[in-house]
């Protein structure tokens, strides 16, 4: 995305309704950034560090401006298996703490291996105290991307982590857990006028898959196969074919030549009554129904043809928090959780309002 000269000469004289002109300048020029190939390399200190959330020890990575700390805030990756050093979340990292803000990223070990779990919120929650604590005991930002945007709003309901929190920010989240992965089995959105056929995108029915392998492949490949799916979800083809070819049953094989072909009917059929069976574990880890009690500004972003997460997600929460302190915005300028596209200069104006308020 292009942020034109116009943009920044209007935000430098200030509107009082859309908070602090340099605020602005620094959104406008921080998106600009992320949308280009080639920008500047930003001036970070980049330091590595270990913390922990109970029993559970996590590696994290701090983004230290050169200049003067504005604000903090701590940034969850999604479903990646690079987790923290997955360079799309390095990039948005070092550029944020390049306009004043402390960045803290900690590594969500369950979502970096394509698991949605209560610790990846437990995680959240530990990080954010942590911070709060190394930023003199003042409020931090969360900023959840993917299924950490879901954690995010689910961690900042607990009153023992709002009470440290500044803002907490879904970009491209769930709202409930269970109708999200309803979409990605079926290809059908609940929107808030009913459902429509939507396609999801193929990942994350994948996803699932790799969940719930134990209920596809019998014990004696499971191991195997548990490679040969991760593999493959990491786009590593060659690694899922030779893992693959060490399976030993037909069931196995059956299997890896669905996924391979596209041929995944049989799937959606096997996953349905087991998503059916954890409706209790989908509830505990939704934020719906409960971001209303939230203290703190959200703020919810998500991109208008997301085919992993609707946006209608957002449009849920929305609704929800009405009459709350909250923003809600649905962007075509967003895919799933990166700038893409050349969207009107109201696409553009109304993202760059959005991103100041994480400034």
């Amino acid at each position: 995305m292009r942020v034109i000269l116009a943009w920044l000469v209007a935000a430098a004289l200030g509107m009082a309704a859309y908070g602090p002109a340099r605020r602005i300048v620094d959104s406008a020029t921080l998106l600009t950034e992320l949308g280009e190939k080639n920008p500047p390399a930003p001036r970070v200190t980049v330091t590595n560090l270990v913390l922990a959330a109970g029993a559970t020890r996590f590696r994290a990575r701090v983004y230290r401006p050169e200049g003067v700390i504005r604000r903090c805030a701590v940034v969850g990756h999604g479903v990646h298996w690079k987790g923290i050093d997955e360079p799309r979340l390095e990039n948005f990292a070092s550029r944020l703490a390049a306009r004043g803000v402390l960045v803290l990223t900690p590594e969500l070990a369950e979502l970096a291996d394509y698991q949605i779990t209560r610790r990846g919120a437990d995680v959240l929650s530990a990080t954010v105290r942590a911070l709060s604590d190394t930023c003199n005991g003042e409020r931090v930002g969360l900023v959840g991307f993917s299924f950490a945007g879901g954690l995010a709003l689910l961690a900042a309901t607990e009153p023992d982590v709002n009470a440290h929190l500044a803002y907490v920010t879904s970009v491209g989240g769930y709202d409930d857990l269970s109708r999200e992965l309803t979409f990605l089995l079926t290809d059908h959105v609940e929107t808030l006028n009913g459902k429509v056929p939507r396609k999801a995108h193929e990942y994350g029915l994948v996803v699932l898959l790799y969940e719930h392998l134990d209920a596809f492949v019998p014990e004696e490949d499971l191991a195997t196969m548990h490679l040969a799916v991760r593999a493959w979800l990491r786009e590593d083809r060659a690694h899922a074919w030779a893992f693959a070819s060490r399976r030993t049953t037909e069931r196995a094989e059956r299997l890896f030549i669905e996924l391979v072909t596209g041929h995944r009917d049989a799937f959606r059929s096997g996953l349905e009554p087991l998503l059916a069976g954890e409706k209790a574990q989908e509830r505990a880890l939704s934020p719906s129904g409960r971001i209303a009690r939230i203290p703190v500004p959200v703020y919810l972003l998500h991109g208008k043809g997301d085919s992993v997460i609707p946006p209608e997600e957002t449009l849920w929460a929305d609704r929800e928090l009405a009459g709350r302190s909250h923003v809600a915005l649905v962007s075509p300028l967003i895919e799933h959780v990166e700038i893409s596209g050349a969207p009107t200069l109201g696409d553009q104006w109304a993202l760059v309002r959005f991103m100041a308020h994480l400034l």
